[in-house]
């Protein structure tokens, strides 16, 4: 039997952002960042490599270790950091990974002959005089790499904008000849930053990081972070380096601007910063992107969503889902683990993670937020913590039928119920009791849940906090 596709589509104690999917033969393969699980900064992990049948979307196999920050010849002692990458084949058939040290502000490019074997120091992005990208005078610093191949012609995508920096002009694209690293044109800016967008038409969600870029039919994607940080944005053209013309939001890591469930300006989720892509899987189109766990901005995790690309190239938005990659809804029974939760909030809510509140609680003791036990590289499943007064998951979406009663497990000092509902605001159909346990216990309560596809909300009311590992569906 195929596995389930949810999201987190890779297992609950792996941490990658930034991801980038690509089709390469029968598999679908993801590259990114690696955070690490209760971190204090962003990727200090090596570069790993995950994939998975195009047929089989809840099937993810661990490739390894692909590049060790410390291969890199500038980071021999390991100090820096590997940012976001992205990974293209070349003319040759050979495989190059594109990345930057936060150390640095040059592109560096490694190579392999298989998608997910081990890649080796290639050399740095350069003019044809030897002068890195990024080092010549008028160079702007290098960030984010984002790469496509046409035939024999290589395009390089990169940038960082920060609201206010008149240094940063915008997100920057840059050809490469066949060789994959000698520049054949200088840098031009396709996408304005904050203080250069005035009449552009991207005013509000103007280029800050994450260039990736993908073309359908004759349109090229150009995928983009923007200065609202959670939110991916798409901009098109029919040319690869001019003429880009803002698209849209395709999706936001805290559900701002989805009006179908929730009113529009109503964050769902602590979100952040947010990196991605779109890519098509036998016939069908989805947005990679990552979300934060841990009530930090350091341990993210890969997410996707099936989307639709009109016939006019627009992307509508997508809502936030506990079943990306599954191709339809969740089977409305069994036990699933409380880590695919798409909703995540309480009374105070706030889109993004990290931010602090006026009790200076903010994301440590008093809101919800997924994490695990152990250590990072344990295989320890995710779970729910600070379920306190008022703190509600959500889950989307289920085919209901017949469900009687709901199990959870659940421990901590707390005594209490979790109400389950069908929608975030809506009435309660069933009521769980539960009590003080040091230990996970099982509770079981009646519910109501009408038959058909359906979100499931839990939320929690009582005394001290809970941590909310699972629930069953019977």
């Amino acid at each position: 039997m195929k596995a389930l596709g949810v999201n987190p589509y890779l297992p609950s104690w792996e941490y990658i952002p930034d991801g980038e999917p690509y089709v390469f033969g029968d598999r679908v393969y993801i590259y990114g960042s690696h955070d690490r699980f209760n971190s204090y900064v962003y990727c200090l992990n090596d570069y790993v490599c995950w994939s998975a049948p195009v047929d089989d979307l809840g099937n993810w196999r661990y490739e390894g270790v692909i590049f060790r920050r410390t291969d890199e010849p500038e980071n021999t002692d390991g100090s820096a950091c590997l940012f976001a990458p992205d990974v293209a084949q070349g003319p040759d058939g050979r495989y190059y990974l594109y990345y930057v040290l936060n150390s640095l502000s040059v592109v560096s490019v490694a190579v392999c002959d298989t998608p997910a074997g081990k890649y080796e120091f290639y050399g740095y992005v350069h003019y044809e005089d030897g002068q890195r990208l990024g080092e010549k005078k008028g160079d702007e610093p290098q960030f984010d790499p984002g790469v496509l191949v046409e035939n024999d012609q290589v395009y390089l995508y990169t940038g960082f904008c920060g609201i206010g920096d008149k240094n940063r002009s915008g997100a920057m694209a840059t050809v490469l000849d066949s060789d994959m690293i000698t520049i054949k044109q200088a840098p031009v800016f396709i996408v304005p930053s904050e203080p250069y967008s005035n009449g552009s038409g991207f005013e509000g969600h103007e280029f800050f990081e994450a260039p990736s870029i993908r073309k359908k039919g004759d349109t090229y994607y150009f995928v983009y972070s923007s200065i609202q940080m959670h939110e991916l944005c798409y901009a098109t053209s029919t040319d690869p380096i001019h003429g880009f013309k803002y698209g849209g939001v395709i999706i936001s890591n805290n559900d701002l601007g989805i009006d179908s469930y929730k009113p529009a300006d109503l964050p769902m989720n602590y979100g952040g910063n947010n990196h991605g892509s779109i890519i098509e899987i036998a016939g069908e189109w989805y947005i990679f992107y990552h979300r934060h766990t841990n009530g930090t901005n350091y341990s993210r995790q890969v997410c996707a969503e099936k989307i639709e690309i009109l016939a006019d190239n627009s992307i509508p938005q997508v809502e936030l889902t506990s079943c990306g990659l599954n191709g339809g809804p969740l089977p409305g029974k069994g036990t699933y683990e409380t880590y695919i939760a798409c909703n995540l909030f309480c009374s105070h809510t706030n889109p993004y993670t990290g931010s602090m509140g006026d009790n200076g609680l903010w994301m440590n003791s008093e809101f919800p937020k997924i994490t695990q036990d152990g250590r990072d590289g344990d295989e320890e499943p995710g779970y729910i913590l600070n379920m306190t007064e008022s703190a509600t998951a959500g889950f989307k979406y289920f085919d209901c039928r017949d469900i009687e009663k709901i199990t959870i497990r659940v421990r901590g000092y707390c005594s209490g119920v979790f109400e389950v509902k069908s929608s975030w605001d809506g009435e309660k159909l069933g009521v769980i009791p539960i009590g003080f346990s040091s230990e996970w216990k099982e509770y079981t309560g009646s519910v109501e849940i009408p038959d058909g596809v359906c979100s499931l909300y839990f939320t929690y009311r009582g005394f001290g906090s809970a941590a909310f590992a699972s629930f069953t569906l019977a």
